[in-house]
Parts: C-alpha cells; structure tokens; sequence
C-alpha cells in the first residue's frame, strides 16, 4: 500500500476540504496520514486514516512557522512517504526539500493568494520571506491545485505552471437531515444571519455586520466560527450593549456548523476587497450556505458573486458598509417571497455545487500520478 503525508498548519478539527482531498486519496488505496498542529482547546478529532498533531511552544508568528516547518520536516524525513501533499504556503518548503531527498512526488494546495493575504500587507518583511519561498519553488512544481479559476489564472501568469481549479464544495446534505439546533437565547420571531466560517479574521465584514445589527429591529446575528478579530469583534458587542442581539458560537464540527447554517434565515459573504486574495476568493461558507439552503448577502467580488447571480440565491451589495448590509437583510426579512424564491433556488443548486460534481478533477490529478491506484 502507497503511503501520502497531507499537511496542514491548523488543529484539523475544521478543516473540511483537506478531510475532503484526505478521503479522495484514501479511496485510491493510499495509506494516508494528515499532519497539523494540536492547540489548548482543540477538539478530538475520529477520522478514518491516521492523524499526527504537533505541540508546539509557540503558537503564532515567526517562531511558530520556523519551528512548525522544522519539526514537519524531520517527521516527512524520517516516515515512509510515496506521495507528499502540502496544503498552502505554510507548509511548502519541508515538503518541497523532502520530495527532492526522496525523489517522490509533491502535489502543492494552494487555498488562497497566501501572500496577498491582508496579515502580510502591513509586515513587509513577513511578505518578502513568504514570496520569495513561494518565487523559489512553485515554478519547479509539477502538480499545482488552487480553489478557483482566478487565483489559478493568477498563479500561471505569474510562474508559467499550470494550476488546476478545485473549488471547496463540500458533500451533499440533505436538508431535512442537518436536525435543529438549540439557541435558547434567540427570539423564535426574530429573523436570523449568520456569518460563519474559520477565518473570521480582519477584513472579513465582521465588524460591519455587527454595526448593521443596530440599524435593524427584530434581527439576531449569529457568529460561528474562529478568527483573528473575534477578540474585538466581541469587546464591540460589549460596547454597543448587543449582548441580546449578537452571539458567538466559536468553532463548531462540520455537522453542528450546518446545523446553525441551515437554521439562518440568510448567511453573510461579505469580505472586503482590500487584497487581492480577497478580490478573488470564493470562501467554503458560500457553498454551506447552499446547502444548508440559506439564502446568500454577499459583497460585489468577482467570484463570489458569479455563483449567487447565476443560481439567483441572493443579494449582491456594492460595498461592505453598515447601511448597505442593513439594507440587503431588511429586504429579505420584509419580503417573505423573495426569501423562499432564494430558498428554492439554493436547493436546486446545491444539487449541482457539490464534493461529488468536484472531486474529479482531484482524482484525475492522482491519476496521473499513480495510474494504478485506485481502488473499485
């Protein structure tokens, strides 16, 4: 039996399309094996392929990533590994030296434009480290996977190798399976948003959203998820007197997440266009809001707003202020039909946007590998 090491840089609880590529490579017959990080309050994690998490000392920054990569390097030198799968920047580097020792194959996972990401913009030198790892190797890569087609385009401008496009949908979900979750503190009259997701970070439309919830009567905003700015986002809360009105969930398992999705009366999509990696994301909580059948407020970019305007499953603002955001959720919460109109039409598309419909493209990838893989 072939064996893959996929890595990431976060605890793995949350991270559904590395789960996603994990069981695609299982299905051709790979032993595999997913490499992270263990936190103080990360969650068990039952999988069915084996899970290594490193302790580290340092959690974040420059200390972090040194001694992450170091450690991940060693662990890739010293394991059997026929196929090395490095997910994001972050990981590259080990992963790219130890196919070199080893002479085996690397598939590189692009999840965003790592170095456009808005944490770097103000940190040049952060930047320069990670772009000139990134200028030094992608170009000698030879299976390259990205989440759409505008960061793949943007990759194969900029470094002449090609990238395939494998956006993060995740399964199909029967709606009448997702069950009920229990908010006690939320009015059963009150019309809920949710913004969700595990990069809750700056630039994300957060702290908008929580100054729209004070333009609006009879709304509750629902917040689940983990990121740099909950910190503030939740001093904010405290400061406007919205305790009531707003709720932090934190991170949640895949399945409760949909859960308090599929609860929603709409779902929050509103990163703004400050970077280029924002410019062109199409971020996983925009296809959970499909399939949980939750209609979609979403800010005027590129990607993002292609799939709520061709399935028609929501409103499309044009900047990501209080007042617009205010607006777009009064139009929904006043017009009852509009919202099953869009209801309907998230039904109807998340029988199309789904892993099923996606995950070809990684298949054919590992095919073209190892042609003799997979299993039937």
């Amino acid at each position: 039996m072939k064996r893959v090491i996929v890595s990431v840089t976060n605890d793995l609880v949350t991270d559904n399309r590395v789960n996603r590529s994990c069981g695609v490579l299982k299905s051709f017959g790979f032993n595999v094996a997913l490499v992270g990080r263990k936190l103080k309050h990360s969650g068990e994690i039952n999988r069915p392929y084996r899970c290594k998490r490193f302790r580290m000392i340092f959690k974040k920054g420059f200390l972090f990533y040194s001694f992450y990569n170091l450690r991940l390097f060693f662990y890739l030198l010293f394991h059997r590994v026929d196929l090395l799968y490095s997910n994001d920047l972050d990981t590259l580097l080990p992963n790219y030296l130890v196919s070199k020792i080893k002479r085996v194959p690397l598939i590189y996972d692009s999840h965003e434009l790592f170095t456009e990401v808005p944490e770097l913009q103000n940190a040049p030198f952060k930047k320069a480290v990670w772009t000139k790892i990134e200028k030094y190797i992608v170009p000698n890569l030879c299976y390259c996977i990205t989440v759409n087609d505008s960061i793949a385009k943007i990759f194969e401008a900029k470094y002449q190798v090609k990238f395939t496009s494998i956006r993060n949908v995740p399964e199909q979900i029967p709606v009448n399976v997702m069950g009920d979750v229990n908010l006690e503190n939320i009015p059963t009259d009150a019309f809920t948003v949710i913004i969700q997701g595990s990069g809750l970070n700056i630039d994300r439309g957060l702290e908008e959203a929580i100054e729209a919830i004070l333009l609006l009567e009879n709304v509750q905003l629902l917040i689940v998820g983990g990121g740099d700015v909950i910190p503030t986002a939740k001093q904010m809360v405290k400061n406007l007197n919205l305790e009531n009105k707003v709720h932090f969930y934190g991170k949640r398992p895949y399945n409760e997440l949909m859960k308090f999705t599929a609860y929603a009366n709409c779902g929050l999509a509103i990163d703004k266009a400050t970077n280029k990696n924002h410019e062109f994301a199409l971020p996983n909580k925009v296809f959970d809001y499909i399939q949980a059948g939750t209609p979609i407020i979403c800010m005027d970019l590129k990607e993002i707003s292609s799939i709520v305007l061709r399935y028609e499953i929501g409103i499309v603002i044009k900047d990501v202020l209080p007042t617009l955001i205010a607006d777009a959720i009064r139009e929904l919460q006043s017009n009852a039909p509009l919202l099953k109109i869009y209801k309907n039409n998230c039904e109807k598309a998340a029988k199309i946007e789904h892993w099923d419909n996606e995950k070809s493209k990684l298949e054919e990838l590992i095919n073209s590998i190892y042609p003799s893989s997979r299993q039937y």
